[in-house]
C-alpha cells in the first residue's frame, strides 16, 4: 500500500486511515503493537505479532515437537531427581 499522510492531532494521536486499517485487520477499541524500528514508527496487529513469532519459532523447533510438552516432561525429570 502506498504511504499516506496523516496529521497529529491533540494528545499525539494520529488516524490510520481506513484501507490501511483494513489491510492490518484492525478495527476501532482493538489493541495494537506499536514501536519505533530504525527511526520508523512500525504499527501491527497482536494477531499478526504472533503469526510473525510462531513463524521465527519455526525454523528453531522440528516439526511435531511441542514446546510446552518437552518443557513439562523435563520439569518431571528434575522432580523425580529430587
Amino acid at each position: 500500500m502506498e504511504a499516506q499522510r496523516v496529521r497529529i492531532v491533540d494528545g499525539g494521536k494520529l488516524v490510520i486511515p481506513a484501507a490501511m486499517r483494513r489491510e492490518l485487520g484492525i478495527t476501532t477499541g482493538d489493541t495494537v503493537l506499536v514501536d519505533v524500528d530504525d527511526g520508523e514508527l512500525r504499527v501491527r496487529s497482536v494477531p499478526k505479532a504472533l503469526e510473525r513469532a510462531r513463524a521465527i519459532l519455526r525454523k528453531y523447533v522440528p516439526e511435531g515437537v511441542g514446546l510446552a510438552d518437552e518443557l513439562i516432561a523435563e520439569r518431571r525429570r528434575e522432580s523425580e531427581r529430587e
